[in-house]
């Protein structure tokens, strides 16, 4: 479980003072899937950097599965990002000069995973990848036709028998 109690962080350049976050206080179910919205400079990346361990709190805390990050230490950060979080860039942050598989292996690199478990792990998901792309290659056609639908307005079962 993940909690954020009365977590706060500001932004200051000179005289000026940004609030991103301000008390902010959140639970989080295990596999729960979240999705956080708002308008731009509302503070999302902020508390996603936050969570992710990319960026501390002026005030307030992250507590991971029970255990306090107020004394976390870098190593700390390091530990939990390396096996507790993953993330997901807006842009990517591939490495170009490196191939595919290089890419994926990445992540499990740079948490001490075995070269061979890395390429075993790494074809896993590339072929998890695959299989998603062709699956929706394969409904693309019914996916056009159920959108055509939608737009036309018209009532679905009519669609279908008087066709």
């Amino acid at each position: 479980m993940l909690q954020i109690k009365h977590v706060s962080k500001q932004y200051v350049t000179g005289d000026l003072a940004q609030k991103a976050l301000n008390d902010v206080s959140l639970d989080f179910r295990d596999s729960e899937f979240v999705a956080i919205l708002g308008h731009s400079g509302s503070g999302k990346t902020t508390m996603l950097n936050i969570i992710g361990g990319l960026d501390t709190a002026d005030s307030g805390d992250l507590i991971i599965n029970g255990i306090s990050t107020e004394k976390y230490k870098d190593r700390g950060w390091d530990t939990y990002r390396n096996h507790t979080i993953g993330f997901i860039f807006q842009s990517y942050n591939l490495i170009p000069h490196q191939s595919v598989l290089a890419n994926v292996e990445l992540a499990l690199t740079l948490s001490g995973v075995s070269k061979a478990e890395r390429k075993r792990r790494a074809k896993q998901a590339l072929m998890i990848g695959i299989i998603t792309y062709i699956s929706v290659l394969e409904r693309t056609q019914e996916i056009g036709i159920l959108r055509a639908i939608g737009a036309s307005k018209r009532n679905v079962s009519s669609v279908f028998t008087n066709a």
